[in-house]
């Protein structure tokens, strides 16, 4: 009998249609067009139809996206070389202040992450006005470096990434795996963004050696019209690289999660040890104050990025272990600096640079409190990995909210 018959006739006996599928495929494909044709309004032919064209289809559809997302890249790539360019030369006129260049890149990686999130007009709205207001207010502050001022200078990149954030987030903003896909993203854009800026600053050395021998100095005129400007188009660039799904980043991302997390450690105990027999006291020398904050920062950016990159497999392995005792150790670090910054609050008085040092220890000791219950408790096979997931990524709007506070308060108060 004609298989095409046989596959009207076994329509209500998928069994039959999977086992004549699976014995004669080509011969199966070819007959099924004229099967289809005959009976369009079978449910069941209708999903061997979907089965048999499924490859195609998807094909079409990335290959539509692929040059809908490269067409948008590059122009965002030229726009945002294009502005740092010019926002450097007003930076070197000494008219506008040198963190105005972020607003050369961050807000083309907002605008590429909601074109292509399409993301409802309230999403787009906060966007808009969040980065508005921002250049505004910022531009407003006279152009001193007083302690506020500085402080909202280095708090404004934060509040911005988080804002990225949002973008990047669309409508699902408040679900924890698409937070947690964004701070992915950004270990994996780091990655990314260093291996190729090696690659320039490799080709930067051999173009300026090749016109030395021509008795020629560019190094001035190509930093500004192709350095700059490659830095930030590579920051868009990078950003549509991850976003595609290459598989460098994205392979290589938990083997550096997993190597860094024990020596940085290990780097940190020798440290810590060396401190004590030294005697460098925290609670009256400034400067080594502030350098014990930027370990536990780094701690801080190393235990989230090992824990972003890990399993969400159930089972535990070394790297939770050594992840837990960096959590611990990172919550000795700040419990000391917290108190150094209580007693020189307490016997030298309020400034704005101790208000904010204070402020951004409580925030981060609680997060560890949080991460290091959630860690035990999936220890103890009490919980999976997604509370630890969760107690990292719910809390990202409070860090983003302390920036916004000290970017746009400090220097009206102080």
């Amino acid at each position: 009998m004609d298989i095409n018959n046989l596959i009207i006739e076994n329509m209500a006996n998928p069994h039959e249609l999977e086992r004549m599928y699976r014995k004669e495929p080509e011969a199966f494909k070819k007959s099924f067009s004229h099967a289809w044709e005959q009976n369009p309004d079978s449910q069941v032919l209708a999903i061997w139809y979907e089965r048999l064209h499924f490859k195609e289809t998807v094909h079409t559809e990335k290959t539509s996206l692929f040059q809908k997302d490269f067409l948008s890249m590059g122009i965002l790539a030229i726009l945002a070389g294009i502005i740092t360019r010019i926002l450097f030369h007003f930076v070197e006129q000494e008219a506008i202040a040198p963190i105005n260049l972020v607003f050369g890149i961050l807000p083309l990686i907002a605008i590429y992450f909601a074109f292509n999130n399409s993301p409802k007009k309230k999403v787009l709205y906060t966007l808009a006005s969040s980065f508005l207001i921002s250049v505004f207010f910022l531009n407003l502050l006279p152009l001193e470096l007083t302690d506020s001022i500085i402080l909202a200078y280095i708090h404004l990149p934060i509040f911005l990434w988080v804002v990225v954030g949002l973008a990047f987030t669309g409508n699902d903003y408040a679900r924890g795996s698409i937070r947690l896909a964004y701070l992915k993203f950004n270990g994996e854009l780091c990655i990314l963004y260093a291996s190729m800026a090696i690659s320039g600053m490799l080709l930067t050395a051999l173009t300026m050696q090749l016109f030395k021998f021509v008795g020629m100095d560019i190094s001035e005129f190509y930093f500004k019209n192709v350095v700059l400007f490659g830095a930030a188009a590579l920051s868009i660039v990078a950003t549509y690289l991850v976003t595609r799904n290459l598989k460098l980043a994205k392979n290589i991302a938990p083997y550096i999660a997993k190597i860094f997390s024990p020596l940085v450690m290990a780097t940190l105990l020798v440290y810590l040890i060396t401190v004590i027999v030294v005697g460098k006291n925290p609670f009256l020398d400034r400067d080594f104050l502030l350098s014990f904050n930027g370990i536990l920062l780094a701690v801080l950016a190393v235990t989230i990025f090992s824990i972003t990159e890990s399993s969400t497999d159930k089972k535990k392995n070394i790297s939770d272990y050594i992840n837990f005792s960096l959590i611990v150790l990172a919550l000795v670090i700040d419990s000391v600096a917290l108190s150094a910054i209580v007693f020189r609050l307490s016997f030298y008085g309020i400034t704005p640079n101790r208000l904010a040092v204070l402020g951004v220890n409580i925030l981060i000791w609680a997060n560890l409190i949080w991460i290091m219950l959630s860690y035990m408790r999936f220890l103890q096979n009490k919980t999976g990995p997604s509370t630890i997931q969760d107690a990292v990524t719910k809390y990202l709007p409070v860090y983003g909210l302390w920036a916004a506070f000290v970017t746009f308060t400090f220097p009206l108060i102080f």
